[in-house]
């Protein structure tokens, strides 16, 4: 046997295959069989070269321990996104389909140093406030009007009714959006992640958030955007805009993926059906083998550096692979001796997510709710008809079809204190007119019927 015999061979379909390109992380190829591109990009070592999009080149980490040294190394590996050097040279475009989530923003997650700190402990404090007795009320209320709204056809897509739309409703709430505003947040996430329009959603994001901020400046209540606008970093208006642009867009995305994968990990796995209970080992399961955000973290060398043999110049673009670097060799021997949660799902080092016991807390409520309500939900197609959203950053399903005996639909009980009110939401009215049949405008009447 001869070296060619043993060299890798690319995952079938892909483009890269025999040409000596970069390996595409776009497409429904690589959406199909994640796996499979990673056991191939492992052979490159430790990082390999990809492409997040036509023309859009970056060194994906697919290693755990290097990884980890690019993550806690703010000196060598930075955040700012103006570093991006083919971005600077025209080479990647304000109008790629990947620019939204890498293109710089004035927030925690692009600053270093000083300008970091003080931003991220803004938001982490202010997330800190929120108690976890409202969350449960009010993630299970948005759930209950959520079910009532498909309950009694027997069927439902748990993906567009149930996972899509519950962190946008919590999210909403925790950030003490009223209606109008609220319809608005949920057009722009909801356009900016699935890429329908992306560059319109964006702007009406921002635009939402702008009028959020004015209103909490003339009427500040007890949400995080309050918190957050009384911290003592004493963030200006731009700062305040750039910050819950981040949290409500980062949170939302990822938390409905997981919420997604989930339900697909409990739905698909017979042993979680005949032992029953295992909500949160499913959710531990889902972040090893199948996180939300498989493939982020975006930062560039300061000047050329090695990392782990491999060659970066400064300003390339440098992203970790969480669902690589979790499933690879290095981390099969750590889990198999119970260090269940010693995964990167949640990120490393001082960017890591700031917000992941809400949204664990969330998704396992969420995920208890319906169950309680709808306890013989089932997939209602075969396992391998599903299929997952093509793009770099994201794994997500594109449709969860289940079926389950219908049940009546009915009335949420009025609002417990901590929870949403309909009476704190409809006050704190914005100069701008609500758009008839929002989401949240449908929820918040639904509250007072």
């Amino acid at each position: 046997m001869n070296a060619h015999d043993t060299a890798p061979v690319p995952p079938p379909g892909c483009p890269a295959h025999g040409s000596g390109a970069r390996v595409p992380l776009h497409g429904p190829e690589f959406a199909a069989h994640p796996q499979a591109y990673y056991e191939y990009l492992r052979h490159y070592g430790a990082a390999a070269p990809v492409e997040l999009a036509p023309g859009v080149e970056a060194t994906l980490v697919t290693d755990y321990a290097a990884a980890l040294q690019l993550l806690q190394d703010s000196g060598s590996f930075r955040k700012d996104a103006r570093r991006w050097r083919a971005f600077n040279e025209g080479k990647v475009g304000p109008d790629s389909p990947v620019a939204p989530l890498l293109a710089y923003r004035s927030n925690c997650m692009f600053a270093d140093g000083a300008d970091h700190i003080r931003l991220r402990q803004a938001v982490t404090d202010s997330m800190a406030r929120v108690d976890t007795r409202r969350l449960s009320r009010s993630t299970e209320q948005i759930s209950r009007y959520l079910i009532s709204q498909f309950g009694s056809r027997g069927s439902a897509d748990l993906l567009g009714d149930y996972a899509k739309q519950l962190p946008l409703f919590v999210f909403n709430e925790l950030f003490g959006c009223p209606a109008d505003i609220g319809d608005r947040v949920l057009f722009g996430i909801s356009g900016m992640f699935d890429g329908v329009n992306a560059e319109k959603a964006t702007a009406v994001l921002f635009q939402a958030v702008e009028e959020l901020v004015a209103l909490k400046r003339n009427k500040p209540g007890e949400d995080v955007t309050s918190w957050l606008m009384r911290h003592e970093a004493q963030l200006g208006d731009e700062e305040m805009v750039h910050q819950l642009a981040l949290l409500l867009g980062a949170g939302a995305e990822p938390l409905r993926n997981l919420i997604g994968n989930t339900l697909h990990r409990l739905l698909t796995h017979e042993r979680y059906a005949r032992e029953g209970g295992l909500i949160d080992e499913a959710l531990d399961d889902t972040l090893w083998e199948n996180p939300p955000m498989s493939n982020y973290a975006p930062h560039y060398p300061a000047a050329d550096t090695e990392l782990a043999g491999q060659q970066l110049q400064a300003g390339d673009l440098v992203l970790v692979s969480f669902a690589a670097a979790n499933t690879g060799p290095a981390l099969k021997a750590a889990r198999q001796a119970g260090s269940n949660r010693a995964h990167l799902a949640w990120s490393a080092g001082p960017h890591a997510c700031p917000s992941k016991e809400p949204a664990r807390h969330i998704t396992v409520t969420a995920i208890e709710h319906l169950f309680n309500e709808l306890p013989d939900v089932r997939l209602a197609v075969p396992e391998d008809s599903l299929t997952w959203r093509p793009g770099p950053f994201n794994r997500a399903l594109a449709t969860l079809p289940a079926r389950f005996t219908p049940v009546r639909s009915g009335r949420a009980a009025d609002a417990q204190p901590g929870a949403v009110t309909a009476e704190r939401q409809t006050t704190e009215s914005s100069a701008r007119p609500a758009e008839r049949g929002g989401m949240w405008s449908q929820f918040l009447n639904w509250l007072t019927r």
